[in-house]
This record gives C-alpha cells, structure tokens and sequence, in this order.
C-alpha cells in the first residue's frame, strides 16, 4: 500500500510536468512555423512527443508500479530512460521549440543565459563525449551494485533520484550522437562510431552477469509476488537477455544510420566544402603575413 501510495504521487509530479514542456514545445513550434514553415520538421514534433510519453511510460504509467515486483519491468524502465526516450528527445530539435515557446521576456532572458561565456564553456566540457561516455557507464553499472539498488528500492526518494540519474545520463550519453540544432556531421566525426562500440561494453558486461549468474543477484526480488509466474532467478535472466537485446539493437541502428550519412555523397561534397574553405580562408592570412615581411 505504501508503494501503491507512492506511486500515485510519483506519477502526478512527472505527468505535470512532461504535459508543460509538450505544452511549451508545441506553441514555439507553431510560432516557429508562422515565421519559417521549414525551418523544423514535422517529424521532429512526433520524435520529441514520442520521448516524453516514453518517459512516461517509464516512470508515471501503471506499469512502473510493477518496477518493485520485476527485475524485468525495472530494466523495461532503464532502457526507456537511458536508451530509448533521451535520442528522440534530441532528434525533436527542443532547443529552439521550448524557448519560443515561453513567453517572450524569460525566452530572451534564457536565451542569454545560455549563450553567456561561462555557461558556454561549462557546456562544451560536459557535452565532450569522454565525460557523457563516463557519466553513462558510471550511472548504469553503479546504480546496478546490489547495494544502491537496495538503497533505490527502499527509498522513494533515492528511486527518483535513480530515475532521473539515468534520463539525465541518457540525455548526455546521445548528445554527441544527435549534436541536436549543430547541422550535419563531416569526415572528423569518424570516432562516434567508436564512441557507440565501446558504450556497448558495459550493458553486455552487466547483461551477461545476469544472464548467466546462478543465484540472485537483487533479494529484494526474491520475496516479490512475481505476477507472471516465473521465479525471481528467471526474472533477472530475462531482464538481463532483454538489457543485452535492446542496447545491442539500438547502438547498432544508431551506428549503421551514423555510418550511412557519413559515408553519403552530400557529406563526402560538405566535408571537402569545409576544408577547402578552411584552406581559402587562410590565404589571406598568408598574403598578409608577406606583405609585412615585405
């Protein structure tokens, strides 16, 4: 009951809130629209709208309430966390969306803010993708310890700090990837590819674990009424195949889409367009620096 009761209020402070950012977004894209129709897509809308009900899911919908009875569903909420809601997040392009869409003084006050030198430099050294790669590898496998797993099933408190631990590590872990509102990608970006391989390394270190451990590794699992009939050690089984399944499958789709656009044509033509204007743009330089040994 006390779960029960927890879960309700849970889910009334995460819905609150995802419906005013689809609420803000919705209205900077139709101001945005008003003034250039292409300037976002209509498909971005749906990605964006798509995460946050993901985020839902994940966290206010009835089947969250089943995280503290099933490994399996409290992995089903990891993944759509960490893997699945932050990328269609970032491919909704929220930046310019949600300023817009406030009202036009604290959208020009925020738009300040953030393009302030201080809050600039703080963001190219969390955004540099050793330190998302970091951050995500630290919070799946620490959250994962037996002991701060017990810690997030026994507090609500520490549940939600899991909870938003891992969206926020998502949302870090992608931004290298999707580069939201920063154009296409060029030749340079070849280590992504990489970046996405090695980041498989610990969900199939920790899937394989528990797919192959023969004792159960959570005892918190062990006393839960397992509503699908399947006894706590399959239970983690399963949320481990499904771990080792979904990250494989979503790096791999994310690799193969990166790889295609850098190996397209229009990339090949915009990388070569770059570095020749880097070159042009360093000939006046040079004629310059003649003149005055002249």
């Amino acid at each position: 009951m006390q779960h029960t009761h927890h879960a309700g209020l849970e889910s009334l402070w995460v819905s609150a809130p995802l419906i005013l950012v689809a609420l803000v977004y919705m209205l900077g894209w139709l101001r945005i629209r008003k003034i250039n129709p292409e300037t976002l897509e209509d498909w971005r809308v749906g990605s964006f709208l798509l995460g946050l009900f993901l985020i839902w899911l994940a966290m206010a919908s009835p089947i969250a309430a089943l995280d503290h009875e099933l490994l399996t569903i409290h992995m089903v909420q990891h993944l759509l966390l960490m893997t699945l809601a932050p990328p269609l997040i970032w491919l909704g392009a929220p930046m310019k969306p949600l300023l817009h869409g406030l009202p036009q003084g604290f959208g020009n006050a925020m738009s300040h803010f953030f393009r302030s030198p201080p809050i600039q430099r703080l963001s190219r050294a969390i955004a540099h993708p050793a330190v998302c790669w970091l951050a995500a590898a630290a919070t799946l496998v620490g959250w994962h310890v037996p002991c701060l797993f017990a810690l997030g099933m026994r507090s609500g408190l520490w549940h939600t700090i899991e909870q938003v631990s891992f969206l926020t590590s998502g949302l870090l872990f992608w931004w290298p990837v999707i580069k939201p509102g920063q154009g296409a990608s060029n030749g340079s970006e070849w280590p992504i590819l990489l970046y996405l391989f090695l980041a498989t390394l610990p969900c199939d270190i920790l899937s394989g674990f528990l797919v192959f451990c023969d004792r159960v590794v959570y005892p918190v699992f062990i006393s839960s009424p397992h509503p699908l009939g399947f006894s706590a050690l399959e239970d983690q089984q399963r949320a481990g195949a499904l771990m080792w399944t979904c990250v494989t499958l979503v790096y791999l789709i994310a690799g193969t889409v990166f790889a295609a656009r850098l190996l397209s044509p229009e990339s090949s033509h915009q990388y070569r367009a770059v570095k020749s204007d880097s070159i042009l743009s360093t000939v006046p330089q040079t004629i310059e620096q003649s003149m005055e040994v002249v």
